[in-house]
């Protein structure tokens, strides 16, 4: 099998480890160990309790029980039996993927966006359509496209909701005329949506809840600052569940015992984690905001409320070539929007540490002055 290289990652393999201020990550500042165990008030007390009762072993191999009633609770509607834990959503998308599509069927996917939901079906030997995230709307796609791309033996519509790198976030009213298109035609619609917006998000709606034929992909590494678990999952209905319990035992078997523990502890505790992550979120779009306003290089639709963002560079040299000037000279880290196959920009992950965040922006201006 012949795939292309997923040029964010491939970005970030070759140069994250020589970043001095690394404002390219998009999950919403990493908690330390110290914090995790924290939230329970009690050092740890609780999660090491039950860890301790633990084997080693391959223990529960699609999730533990409290894993998945834990993870449910997060809609409005799922039965915890369906939901199947992965390795991240990364996992959760090649597990769905690999279940759904296969030869001469026809995929309609978001674009641009995070890359593997359009490269795998391709991959796979899909027919790819793409409906475009268009600048004039605001980072949005438009609807009418949908309709004139969708066909009779469509198979999948893939949405990454909110987008990466834009942080924009599809309405409820939109995500209620895609299911209204994808049910017209009985097609599947594969939603990643690990970047959940942190205000305004009660009226925010999971494609999980709105459709009987979606399946959703989130993961612990973005919204609750814990890439480090390794731990996502899929939501789908119970044909479907079946489906990817088969294609997962040849991709993964388990998480392991410890990820799953440290998930449910995390969970158990969101509220916790989604308050810390709101005002950080709330206290680093600000600064932000402030920033591209007073910098006359840079434009931006900012995000709504989620841990990633994309700014637009007024420069005379291509994107890629300005951020591995901006890391050689100001050690900062940024991911070039050619990356992304979008025009000259930049991932702008503001979400890091605040001390961070304001010195690599510092730095950035001081790197875009060299133009004026």
């Amino acid at each position: 099998m012949n795939i292309a290289t997923i040029g964010v990652e491939d970005w970030l393999n070759v140069w994250e480890k020589s970043a001095t201020y690394d404002i390219a990550q998009s999950t919403i500042s990493s908690m330390t160990m110290d914090e995790i165990l924290a939230l329970d008030e009690h050092e740890g007390a609780d999660f090491y309790e039950r860890l301790g009762r633990e084997k080693m072993n391959y223990g529960w191999i699609e999730g533990s029980p409290e894993f998945k009633v834990e993870v449910s609770k997060l809609y409005r509607s799922v039965d915890p039996d369906n939901i199947l834990q992965t390795n991240g959503a990364t996992g959760a998308n090649l597990l769905a993927l690999l279940a759904l599509v296969e030869p001469g069927d026809h995929v309609i996917a978001e674009y641009p966006t995070y890359q593997p939901l359009y490269e795998i079906p391709r991959t796979l030997g899909a027919e790819v359509e793409y409906w475009h995230i268009r600048q004039e709307h605001g980072w949005n796609p438009d609807v009418e496209e949908l309709k004139r791309l969708v066909r009779p033996d469509t198979k999948l519509i893939c949405i990454n909701n909110a987008s990466n790198p834009l942080g924009t976030v599809l309405s409820a009213d939109m995500l209620e005329e895609i299911v209204e298109i994808a049910r017209s035609v009985g097609a599947y619609v594969l939603s990643d949506e690990v970047y959940l917006p942190l205000e305004d998000t009660e009226s925010y709606r999971s494609m999980a809840d709105l459709y009987e034929r979606a399946v959703v992909t989130n993961s612990l590494s973005k919204t609750y600052s814990v890439p480090g678990a390794r731990i996502g999952w899929t939501v789908s209905n119970k044909e479907l569940a079946d489906r990817f319990r088969v294609y997962r035992d040849y991709t993964m078997i388990c998480d392991g015992v410890f990820n799953d523990a440290l998930a449910v502890h995390v969970l158990r505790n969101k509220e916790k984690v989604l308050d810390r992550n709101r005002a950080i979120v709330e206290n680093n779009l600000a600064i932000a905001q402030a920033w591209v306003d007073g910098e006359p290089r840079v434009s931006w639709v900012a995000p709504k409320a989620v841990s990633t963002s994309y700014i637009q560079l007024d420069i005379p040299i291509d994107d890629e070539r300005f951020c591995i000037d901006l890391l050689r000279d100001y050690g900062v880290l940024l991911v070039p929007g050619s990356r992304f196959e979008l025009p000259c920009g930049a991932r702008l992950g503001y979400c890091a540490a605040e001390t961070t965040l304001r010195e690599g922006l510092d730095r950035l201006s001081r790197a875009l002055r060299r133009f004026d």
